[in-house]
């Protein structure tokens, strides 16, 4: 049975953040972060396995374990493991030793919030757990204490907190939706609402879907809603940017693809998928043409995040083998490579001691190893051949291609390519340049900061030439348990 190892994911992180924020000493609280993290992937890694024939519910039935909550966790888990260990060596550059157990609790907290929310089988529940993300992690946003991060963690709350009312003022249509089928009182889980869809208000459906899609929408950084995640994300120290970009944000998808499969179960599928195709799309748009024209180097890596969030959107969107197996795939190759291009853009921001594209110069002359994983890692990001998110992304446009989203597909395409040319245009910029005036010799990068990067690349290679037949059957297993059936 998978329960010890569901009570520990959430309990390890807790227990270190509690720990270290008693004793109060820096190298204790990294170490103690640290353990907590491998502990978390090592309690994750079988988890999909448990799930993959079975749904578990846990803590009368509060907690669920099946295809999509394992996954998520084992994303999120594989994030933390390698924030974790690339905070060590960066948080010692921000010269905040004293303040460094306050942020090992705060990124504890965090990191057990993130895990928790996909686990949460209650409608209800799973609202506030995203909530508490925001909470925590908006004091972790502000932690360097400038007056662009303090602005940068006023405006994620702010915008976050209201699109998360949207998705309340949602989940009270959904259960009133439910009352007119269950009764006045019942159980919001989300099998009891799949199972009534289809006796509930075709209307009333509908609506709720979109203020849910809309709400989580922001969380998720889908555009229009995506303004705070720019400033959240780049100014952020590096270990957080990764954990929001490649850990809270999937989090906060499974609500949508939640969501999504009790309108299919109203026989609704076709107009709610088609609005996702469309915020899909809007986001995968603006996320390359901000991509072309960006001058920061963490806000290069933030208009990133929108763009495969889109891309995740349209793969669910999509539906089907291919565009559920695609989008599931996508988000794990995402999280491996959003934080192996935050870290390199952190050490770099800190290594020069800016955030401007153009004054970040010879960087592979003065850091080759880093150098060497960072443009690895810029060119995977952009779904190039022979890197896993080429293949998550070829899968997602094979799920697209059908009478109803051809056109989809071809804009994709499109954007994709755009992407490419100016994502890279710019590491041609932060390595190949010369010396801007008055610069300055940069500062070495620690050990630490290097091996978190090599260790993300590796199965972005690896999944990049092989994709396992056994991820292909969970996927569909995945896709049959959101539709309601067996796998």
């Amino acid at each position: 049975m998978p329960g010890p190892l569901v009570y520990l994911v959430g309990v390890a992180p807790l227990f270190a953040a509690a720990l270290g924020f008693v004793t109060h000493r820096a190298r204790v609280s990294e170490f103690l972060n640290l353990i907590a993290s491998f502990v978390v992937l090592l309690c994750a890694l079988p988890l999909p396995v448990f799930a993959f024939s079975h749904r578990y519910l846990f803590w009368s039935g509060s907690i669920i374990l099946d295809g999509l909550s394992a996954w998520v966790v084992l994303c999120t888990a594989v994030v933390y493991f390698l924030a974790s260990l690339f905070a060590i060596g960066y948080m010692r550059m921000l010269d905040e030793e004293r303040r460094l157990p306050e942020f090992y609790a705060l990124f504890g907290v965090f990191a057990f919030t993130t895990l928790v929310a996909p686990l949460v089988n209650n409608v209800g529940i799973y609202w506030i757990a995203i909530e508490l993300t925001t909470l925590v992690s908006t004091f972790l946003v502000a932690f360097e204490r400038t007056a662009e991060s303090m602005e940068a963690a006023w405006k994620y709350i702010m915008i976050v907190s209201a699109g998360i009312s949207l998705a309340l003022l949602g989940t009270v249509l959904f259960y009133w939706a439910g009352t007119f089928v269950l009764g006045p009182t019942y159980d919001v889980t989300w099998s009891a609402l799949q199972a009534a869809a289809p006796k509930m208000s075709h209307g009333l459906v509908m609506l709720a879907f979109l203020l849910c899609l809309v709400g989580y929408g922001t969380k998720v950084g889908l555009a229009p809603m995506h303004t705070w995640l720019p400033d959240a994300h780049s100014e952020s120290p590096a270990p957080v940017s990764a954990m929001l970009s490649g850990a809270l944000l999937n989090a906060a998808m499974v609500g949508i693809v939640r969501f999504l499969s009790i309108t299919n179960a109203a026989n609704l599928a076709v107009p709610p998928r088609a609005v996702l195709v469309v915020f899909g799309l809007v986001s995968v748009a603006v996320g390359a043409l901000f991509i072309v024209r960006q001058e920061g180097v963490k806000r290069l890596m933030a208009y990133s995040s929108v763009e495969h969030m889109g891309v995740i959107a349209l793969g669910f969107g999509f539906g089907g083998v291919f565009g559920t197996a695609g989008a599931l795939f996508h988000m794990l190759n995402h999280a491996l490579n959003k934080s192996l291009m935050f870290f390199g853009g952190g050490s770099a921001m800190r290594s020069f001691g800016t955030k401007d594209i153009l004054r970040i110069f010879d960087f592979a002359r003065y850091f080759p190893r880093t150098g060497a994983l960072w443009l690895a890692g810029a060119v995977s990001i952009t779904g190039a051949p022979v890197f896993a998110l080429f293949l998550s992304e070829m899968v997602i446009l094979r799920g697209g291609m059908s009478p109803s989203y051809a056109w989809a597909v071809c804009v994709m395409a499109v954007l994709l390519a755009i992407v490419f040319v100016g994502f890279l245009n710019h590491f041609r910029t932060m390595y190949y340049s010369g010396a801007p005036a008055n610069a300055s010799a940069p500062v070495p990068v620690s050990a630490w900061c290097v091996a978190p990067m090599a260790i993300a690349l590796l199965p972005l290679i690896v999944f990049g030439f092989w994709w396992p037949e056994h991820l292909w059957v969970f996927f569909d297993a995945v896709r049959a348990q959101l539709a309601g059936g067996t796998p």
